[in-house]
């Protein structure tokens, strides 16, 4: 059973900075009241969300912090479980999530998320849609069992009948048989692979024994033929190296051509710069009697001398300069000769390396022919381990067999566990045992509201109504205070599922504005005596706007509204 012991929380909608707590187990009944917008029903939301990280109503999770103090949200719970205290602590800016276990951390898994699961799944051992079904009776988001969906409706039904544990076994079982099915696949493969082994062992012996020595003759003629290739290639490359040696040779006699070019071009440049200079000089002195610069006449013998002398000087260069031409030209001729001979080194160098390549690869390829003539060989001396071979193949052949018809056994075994754990299977007999009981406590509880109908789910949790004065009638054809009726009626039969089966017991209980629209007086004094004589093992809060009930509880808590902060008074 869950003991619910209190609850508080601080910055949580409109509750202030000061933590705003709520004892569970003080009193039977307790009455929750206030104005509208007080914070009556901020306890669902906050119940709802330190256990399952999600609010009671339709309220975004950024929206749950205070606009006012926007941060530091928090909210606290404490319940025990089988003598063990927990305490769960939920936070927004910043996030916080913990769990203690009799005041220790519960160890700290990868993520949150793990750490919900946990929550849920080992600890609670309820959802959220359970534990709203069997605890929370509201008027606003809330969505009663006969709003649910038909698979929503069996998922807290097996909850409370603690019958889930089908459910994962049957996904187990499923799992096994994926896990059977794939292993048999795989031995099939196995199989199939077995018998082309045997088939090409048998072709191998075969062949071992009736063409062993055709193929080594073969393979010794291609031995031959590549041999005989690898000593042409290693002529043809004597021939080259030979040429290549001759060439080197010639080579020699005009290296350094391209060296003097470089320095014959360098005194041409040089010669022509002279070959300039002098011509702008006899140019001057030839056309200038008077300095331009500093305006004295040039005596005319001395322009007379250098006139001659300018001229003599030409004459020398224009001897020296045809001279370089020829030179030249010789050099140029030389470095020609050079650079042919460099393109037949080149093109016989590759020639070479070509057939050094072809050489390596008939090389490798005779090694692989002398291997594979010393493996038929090798294997025509050992045909008896070719045999023990192949009897070891069938061997393993018949071994995977036997063992492909026990997996194909298993599999029936686990079908027909899968088939009993189906919904339509064990779970629905046991549902069928408790049906009922149920029943029977549901048309209790709407005797006691003074309804008299006889309301029955059937195996697929559909409902059928009997009445005195309708027929045919559903659950939607009823008025609102006759469907809160009918809701209760299941919310106090689903406790008492739950109390017989200790599945999702607790003894807390909330319910939201059930009297304020849909019970009329004499209804809600019928529930009043419900909740106060007949359910005895809860702690049961009720919210409500009506101001007459204070006498019908053994607490009353206020909510009001100070200085736009919800706070109990």
């Amino acid at each position: 059973m869950i003991t619910f012991k209190k609850i508080k929380y601080k910055n949580f909608l409109s509750s202030g900075n000061q933590f705003t707590e709520i004892d569970f187990q003080q009193h039977h009944t307790n009455l929750i009241v206030g104005t509208n917008g007080a914070g009556k029903s901020t306890m669902l939301d906050a119940l709802t969300f330190v256990l399952f990280n999600k609010p009671f109503r339709k309220i975004n999770k950024p929206q749950l912090v205070n606009a006012t103090n926007e941060r530091e949200c928090v909210v606290e719970i404490e319940f025990s479980i089988n003598g063990r205290d927990y305490l769960v602590r939920r936070g927004i800016k910043p996030n916080l999530f913990d769990i203690e276990v009799n005041g220790a951390p519960l160890h700290k898994e990868a993520d949150d998320r793990a750490n919900q699961r946990i929550l849920e799944e080992n600890i609670l051992k309820v959802n959220y849609k359970s534990f709203t079904q069997i605890v929370i009776l509201g008027s606003s988001t809330f969505v009663p069992f006969m709003q649910l969906t038909t698979s929503n409706r069996r998922e807290v039904i097996e909850d409370l009948l603690d019958i889930r544990i089908f459910s994962a076994m049957n996904s187990l079982i499923k799992d096994n048989i994926r896990t059977q099915r794939e292993q048999i696949k795989a031995l099939d493969l196995k199989k199939d692979t077995l018998k082309d082994k045997m088939k090409m062992q048998q072709n191998f012996i075969e062949e071992l024994e009736n063409r062993g020595n055709a193929n080594i003759d073969i393979n010794n003629q291609k031995i031959d033929k590549l041999d005989a290739e690898v000593l042409s290639y290693m002529k043809q490359n004597s021939v080259f190296e030979e040429d290549i040696f001759k060439y080197t040779k010639e080579q020699e006699e005009v290296t350094g051509a391209r060296e003097k070019l470089s320095k014959l071009n360098n005194l041409k440049g040089k010669l022509s710069q002279k070959v300039s200079t002098i011509t702008k000089e006899h140019k001057f002195f030839s056309e200038n009697t008077v300095c331009p610069t500093c305006t004295q006449n040039i005596e005319e013998e001395f322009r007379v001398n250098r006139i001659e002398d300018v001229q003599n000087k030409a004459k020398e260069l224009k001897d020296g300069y045809e001279e370089l031409e020829k030179t030249i030209e010789f050099e140029q001729e030389r470095e020609r000769q050079f650079n042919a001979l460099s393109k037949e080194i080149t093109k016989l160098t590759h020639g070479i390396s070509q057939n050094n390549t072809r050489i390596s690869l008939n090389q490798r390829q005779i090694r692989d022919l002398e291997h594979e003539i010393q493996t038929i060989t090798s294997n025509l001396q050992n045909r008896n381990t070719e045999h023990e071979k192949l009897e070891e193949f069938r061997e393993n052949l018949q071994k995977t067999i036997e063992d492909l018809s026990d997996k194909k056994q298993e599999i029936v075994h686990y079908d027909f566990a899968y088939s009993l754990l189906k919904d339509d299977g064990v779970k629905t007999k046991i549902i069928k045992k408790y049906l009922p009981f149920i029943n029977q406590q549901v048309n209790r509880y709407l005797q006691m509201m003074d309804f008299y109908i006889n309301f029955k789910l059937d195996e697929e949790f559909g409902e059928t109504v009997e009445s005195p004065i309708h027929e045919h009638f559903s659950y939607s054809s009823f008025s609102e205070g006759e469907k809160m009726r009918i809701d209760l009626a299941l919310l106090f039969t689903w406790r008492e599922v739950a109390r017989l089966k200790n599945s999702v017991n607790t003894n807390l209980l909330i319910m939201d504005e059930v009297f304020d629209s849909s019970l009329d007086g004499f209804g809600t004094d019928e529930f009043l005596k419900i909740i106060r004589y007949v359910i005895k093992d809860a702690n049961i809060f009720v919210i409500s706007h009506k101001s007459d009930l204070h006498d019908k509880f053994e607490s009353v808590i206020r909510f009001d509204k100070i200085k736009g902060f919800s706070c109990m008074v």
